[in-house]
Formats: structure tokens, C-alpha cells, sequence
């Protein structure tokens, strides 16, 4: 059983890209479907799509590469672990690598990416960083 549905997707995102699979398969969640479209929005990842398969559900992402075949993706990471929790104020989420990574976010108004977290003025839990 997987405690930590988050954590499990980046890593299969993750094995996946130093694999240059094209697709890989992540166990559906709610969050894990909002981080993906995340993804999608900020150009990490081409596409992604659910699939019902009765009571079972499971997110099919595809995954992007540049020109050289070479991942778009650099380093994703998890920062609040189930052991370890970590929440920042509306203030202390700014950029995140000069503005080319991304800080997705679950805050009250929803898991938005960082840039949208100080626009909106909330803060929240730190899910997990990309760039």
C-alpha cells in the first residue's frame, strides 16, 4: 500500500524521464490530478489524461523533451513529507530559481503553483519543487 500518493507520482514522473519513456502511469488522486495539470500549465509535461477503469482510476502522463531528446524536466523533488510538514506565509512564496522552477503549493484557494500563491496573497503547505 502507498502512504504518500504524491511523493509515488513524482518518482514514477521521475524514473520515467531518465528512462525517455514517452508515458507513464500514476495512481489517480485529486491532488496528484491537480499537480499534473500544474505540470501541464507551466510546460513540464505535454499531457495527461484519466482513465476509468471501473472503481479504479490511474493518470496516464506523457512526458516532454526538448530537441536533443533530452528531458525537460531537471530535478523534481518533494518538500513536505508526510514525517515532516512544511507550511511558508503568502510573503515567503516568491520565486523559486530566479523564476525558471516552480513551487507547487496547496493552499486554501486550492494546489496552485507559487507565482499564483503570492498573487492570490495565501500561503500553504510546500508540496513539492520542479525545474
Amino acid at each position: 500500500m502507498i502512504n504518500d500518493l504524491i511523493a509515488d507520482a513524482l518518482t514514477r514522473i521521475r524514473n520515467a524521464a531518465m528512462r525517455k519513456l514517452n508515458v507513464t502511469t500514476l495512481v489517480h488522486n485529486k491532488s496528484v490530478e491537480e499537480i499534473a495539470k500544474i505540470l501541464v500549465d507551466k510546460g513540464y509535461i505535454e499531457s495527461y489524461n484519466v482513465i476509468e477503469d471501473g472503481v479504479k482510476k490511474t493518470i496516464n502522463v506523457v512526458l516532454k523533451y526538448d530537441e536533443n531528446n533530452k528531458s525537460v524536466i531537471n530535478e523534481l523533488k518533494r518538500i513536505s513529507k508526510p514525517g515532516r510538514r512544511v507550511y511558508k506565509g503568502s510573503k515567503d512564496i516568491k520565486r523559486f530559481k530566479n523564476g525558471y522552477g516552480t513551487i507547487i503549493v496547496s493552499t486554501s484557494k486550492g494546489i496552485v503553483a507559487n507565482d499564483q500563491a503570492h498573487e492570490l496573497g495565501v500561503g500553504g503547505e510546500l508540496l513539492c519543487s520542479i525545474w
